[in-house]
């Protein structure tokens, strides 16, 4: 199964190639991952104290970060470094300021993983939430690196509980220790003999409370809300916005509106814009005319999100009506307003604990999300005690950031 793995990764890398000169995500792909040896040479010495996390994209980098953040406080003298799979992680993140080095995680060949771990000599490393390498794992094991699995989620349909498993059953016992999010992770490692096992929930919680005590103040997002009942629009992909849309444009004109697309292609945000009735500004033409005058506010543009999560009295987190579901609600959550969201949210447990206290609203159609919004808009009591449950909800999960800590060592 070793050799099936490694043929498979090597065809894998050539077929990337191929394939890159036509997608232009995979071609960021694969020609960041040409200069990452160079990087880490130039940046880590061979008698520098490093610790390593890796995030595949940019969600499990956020939900990693506060540990991230502890980590460094704690090891003030090792260098962090930072490797993501996904280019949507990379770009978006690398220039973060917690790393020393943020890089591109090689593809899993023997040879990259020896010569990756060779150049990081890492004491501790930490994988956040999934991604399991099996030449990593194995060359981290063999240079003795302590080894940690963070937020975890294990789920029974994973190739570890299969019959056909043995094989990545076995790079699990590369892990000195799992941090999982739930009980039920911990059964399913318990049944295959693993007892180095702790349920500290999920780190997420502690990076979205973290946000509430910084500066999250937008000037323009003041100025186009002008005191007016607003409704954030989150992450939200076409099957999204098609909903979206009709209701947008059959709303009162008391409501603004705020759309973050997930994708910021400028055709398809063109396209956004001009499906919607109501006067529409884009965040790139703010600065030549008075958003106050504007119904609707299209973000073309990437990072602000949470902080207008800040300002929303209601927010539709999107993704739900995709695969492989909808994006992170735990952002509006924190600062205690309702969300909607739609159907596809089942294997994201923050989303379903929300959905059956109330505070999220799950909607499957036009007429659904036509209901929640007009209950949210005109009924504040009910908007504010959905919004109560929202930040209860994140503020009793916090602490596994915490958990975490005081269970690691150099």
């Amino acid at each position: 199964m070793n050799q099936i793995y490694n043929l498979i990764v090597l065809l894998a890398s050539q077929a990337l190639t191929i394939f890159s000169r036509f997608s232009p995500k995979l071609k960021l792909f694969v020609a960041g991952r040409k200069t990452v040896f160079s990087t880490l040479k130039d940046g880590i010495k061979p008698t520098d104290k490093t610790i390593w996390f890796h995030a595949a994209s940019l969600g499990e980098f956020e939900q990693g970060l506060p540990v991230m953040e502890a980590v460094k406080q704690r090891y003030p003298n090792h260098k962090i470094i930072l490797t993501f799979f996904s280019p949507s992680g990379y770009e978006v993140r690398k220039n973060n300021s917690v790393a020393d080095v943020t890089v591109y995680l090689p593809l899993d060949t023997i040879s990259n993983a020896k010569q990756f771990v060779q150049l990081v000599h890492p004491e501790m490393v930490f994988f956040i939430k999934y991604e399991y390498w099996p030449n990593y794992l194995k060359e981290l094991k063999n240079q003795n690196s302590k080894t940690y699995l963070i937020s975890g989620i294990f789920r029974e349909n994973q190739a570890f509980f299969k019959w056909y498993g043995g094989f990545y059953r076995k790079a699990l016992h590369t892990f000195d220790y799992f941090f999982v999010q739930n009980e039920g992770s911990k059964t399913l490692l318990n049944q295959l003999g693993f007892t180095n096992v702790k349920v500290s929930g999920d780190t997420r919680f502690d990076r979205v409370v973290s946000i509430l005590e910084r500066d999250n103040s937008l000037d323009f997002i003041e100025q186009f809300i002008n005191n007016k009942t607003t409704i954030v629009i989150g992450s939200s992909w076409p099957k999204d916005e098609e909903l979206l849309i009709h209701y947008i444009n059959q709303c009162s004109e008391d409501v603004k509106f705020i759309i973050a697309p997930h994708n910021i292609d400028k055709n398809q945000i063109l396209n956004l814009k001009t499906q919607i009735s109501k006067k529409t500004i884009l965040f790139s033409e703010k600065d030549t005319d008075e958003v106050s005058n504007y119904a609707v506010f299209i973000i073309d543009t990437i990072g602000i999100l949470t902080k207008i999560y800040s300002y929303a009295d209601i927010a539709y987190v999107g993704g739900g009506f995709g695969n492989p579901g909808v994006h992170n609600i735990l952002e509006p959550a924190t600062f205690g307003i309702p969300v909607v969201v739609g159907p596809n949210y089942s294997h994201f447990s923050e989303a379903t604990a929300l959905v059956n206290l109330e505070g999220c609203l799950a909607v499957q159609n036009q007429t659904e999300l036509n209901e929640a919004f007009d209950l949210l808009l005109q009924n504040e009591d009910e908007r504010l005690e959905k919004g109560h449950i929202c930040s209860t909800f994140v503020q009793m999960n916090k602490g596994a950031t915490g958990h975490i800590m005081n269970n690691i060592n150099i």
